[in-house]
Formats: structure tokens, C-alpha cells, sequence
């Protein structure tokens, strides 16, 4: 059974920077793609960023490219979402999710993580 926990979301005033963790058990992590997900209050459940098993290619929602970085270790089974230059509209429920490929569609992914809260005020 693979479980994922995230951690990381605060609360944080526009500009700033946070990085969320998830961490992966229960089966070989370096097997499994990884994707971000976030749902804002009211909103539907969006694609954030993805990062294949190899960490050779990774892919970002053009809402955040160029702020946000995905990454990997596997030594620590876990995966990483760098977010620099937070925005208000960032403010979301972020999930992690594991697949088979680094895809943007939801249906894609087997297991999630319960999520971690990030809030930006301006």
C-alpha cells in the first residue's frame, strides 16, 4: 500500500517563498511519478507540477513556471515543491500524488496524500 504524506503549508505574505514535502512509503519510490496538485476553496482540483521516476522531465501548469520547482530525492523518498514569489491566487490545498507517468490529468494518479494548506496574503 503506498501512503503519501505532505508537509510544509503555512501561512505566508505575497512574495514570499515555501517548500512543500512528500514523502512516499509503502512500495519502490523511484518507480512512481509524482505530481503536485492544488484546490483553491470553491475551485476545482488543479495541476500544479510533475516530475517522472527517473527526474529526468518535469512539467509545470503555466500558472506557475518559472516560480515553482519539482524535485526529487530518492535517498529520502520524497518529493519537493519549491515555490518562490507567492502569489494571493496561490493560496490552495496542495496534494501529491503518485502514478505511473508525470501526466497533468488527475485520473492519472493511483494514491494521493491528504494535502497541506498554503495561504498567501497580500
Amino acid at each position: 500500500q503506498v501512503q503519501l504524506v505532505e508537509s510544509g503549508g503555512d501561512l505566508v505574505q505575497a512574495g514570499s517563498s515555501l517548500t512543500l514535502s512528500c514523502v512516499f512509503s509503502g512500495r519502490s519510490f523511484s518507480s512512481y511519478a509524482v505530481g503536485w496538485f492544488r484546490q483553491g476553496l470553491g475551485e476545482e482540483r488543479e495541476f500544479v507540477a510533475a516530475i517522472s521516476w527517473s527526474a529526468s522531465r518535469t512539467f509545470y501548469a503555466d500558472s506557475v513556471k518559472g516560480r515553482f520547482t519539482i524535485s526529487k530525492v530518492d535517498a529520502k523518498n520524497t518529493v519537493y515543491l519549491q515555490m518562490n514569489r507567492l502569489k494571493p491566487e496561490d493560496t490552495a490545498v496542495y496534494y501529491c500524488a503518485a502514478g505511473t507517468y508525470p501526466e497533468s490529468v488527475i485520473g492519472s494518479y493511483a494514491y494521493w496524500g491528504q494535502g497541506t494548506q498554503v495561504t498567501v496574503s497580500s
